[in-house]
């Protein structure tokens, strides 16, 4: 099974140094325990740019799609046989970023 877990912010901030190396020891970690799938940290919201192309006419937006304080700075998405290690994971990951996470798993395909 895999899981999307957002690194939720309410700051345009990078990490800091420090926060950055426990990043780097986690990524390895999560890595070397063959639970890594990919990552990914993200431009402020400030630079999203939102399309609706419903209606065959593609209107392009600039800034995010919702203004909110907290946004997702970033995000992994983990291999783990259950919630329970994806849950263990994700909090290890949160302590290392020092930011909050969300963890939400994939839809299995249509069989």
């Amino acid at each position: 099974m895999q899981y999307l877990v957002s690194v939720i912010f309410d700051s345009d901030e990078l990490a800091t140094p420090e926060e950055a190396a426990a990043i780097d020891v986690f990524n390895d970690r999560v890595q070397a325990d063959g639970h890594w799938v990919f990552a990914g940290g993200l431009a402020s919201p400030a630079t999203a740019t939102v399309i609706d192309n419903r209606d065959g006419a593609s209107v392009f937006t600039d800034g995010p799609f919702v203004e909110t304080k907290e946004h997702v700075a970033g995000f992994w998405v983990f291999e783990a046989p259950d919630l329970d290690v994806a849950l263990k994971l994700a909090a290890d990951g949160s302590k290392a970023c020092n930011r909050k996470v969300e963890v939400r798993p994939f839809l299995a395909p249509p069989e």
